[in-house]
């Protein structure tokens, strides 16, 4: 079984970043997060204190009898400042529930294992702050993901489609073991591939994108930034980029994203996911370009 989604908003065009003064995509979006641009914020921190905090979960257990219909539960949660919705849903399942099953694990948002549907939008459940949300809290499993139980979701098929584009280094130029050397990587290099790094597989993109809820054989923006993180490595060489790109310009791969920006948005990491699958079509139209 899955949950269903909301359809993304529209994203408007960023302004050229050439121009004198502008700020790149990726800026403005991060501008954005932290001057606390949150449409559907009720109340701050000062208004909160003291008082408890209305969360409905999300609740399926195949595996019992009285629970195989999806429901949801009421919680009230005392609130604290600070508090997350990973605070939140532990609290409830300390207290009230210990059936409530969830992932968690370093809350630090690092992991990735505590990606939920909070409110209509996918989000980390370490790092979203109860005060900054619409009450009640709607806490659900992802989106297009198989639920196992409460909030947890099937993630085998996101983790088969991460290895699909062979995420590690491949180098032609291995040094012989008598002469061992450092892989070095110029700064310039580095700077490029930085962001598509920062990946920690939670499956939010991979989750918000329509393309992949239709199409179960579609690589996937997380897949497709994990291969861009090498071919673009200069360090791999030509013919490793090729075979790379010969992966991720099949039928089911860069060009079946229609640049709708949902990963971009849901992204916990701030990693500008659509402008890379663009750039590996661009990539992929070079390598094909012959001149004669």
């Amino acid at each position: 079984m899955s949950t269903q989604q909301q359809k993304p908003e529209t994203q408007e065009s960023p302004e050229d970043p050439e121009m004198k003064g502008a700020e790149s995509p990726q800026q403005e979006r991060l501008k954005e997060k932290e001057s606390g641009m949150v449409d559907e914020r009720s109340a701050d921190e000062s208004e909160l204190d003291g008082e408890t905090v209305h969360i409905k979960v999300f609740r399926y257990d195949p595996e019992v009898a009285d629970k195989q219909e999806p429901r949801f539960d009421d919680f009230h949660v005392p609130f604290k400042k600070g508090m997350t919705v990973l605070d939140a849903v532990m609290y409830a399942r300390d207290t009230y529930d210990s059936s409530l099953t969830f992932r968690h694990s370093c809350r630090q948002a690092v992991c990735g294992s505590d990606a939920f549907f909070v409110n209509g939008k996918q989000r980390l459940g370490c790092k979203t702050q109860i005060s900054e949300l619409e009450h009640p809290v709607r806490i659900e499993p992802l989106p297009h993901q198989e639920v196992v139980k409460d909030l947890v979701v099937d993630m085998d098929h996101f983790y088969d489609q991460m290895h699909a584009v062979e995420p590690y280094f491949q180098n032609e130029d291995t040094p012989d073991a008598s002469d061992l050397e450092e892989q070095r990587q110029s700064r310039e290099n580095r700077e490029k591939v930085k962001m598509s790094t920062r990946c920690i597989w939670c499956a939010s993109c991979m989750s918000s994108c329509n393309i992949a809820a239709g199409d179960n054989e579609y690589l996937g923006p997380a897949a497709i930034n994990k291969a861009y993180r090498f071919a673009m490595d200069d360090r791999e060489g030509d013919e490793i980029k090729e075979h790379r790109l010969r992966i991720l310009e099949q039928e089911h791969g860069v060009w079946r994203c229609q640049t709708q920006f949902s990963c971009t948005e849901v992204c916990p990491k701030d990693i500008p996911l659509t402008e890379h699958i663009q750039e590996l079509k661009r990539e992929a139209v070079k390598k094909n370009l012959k001149f004669w």
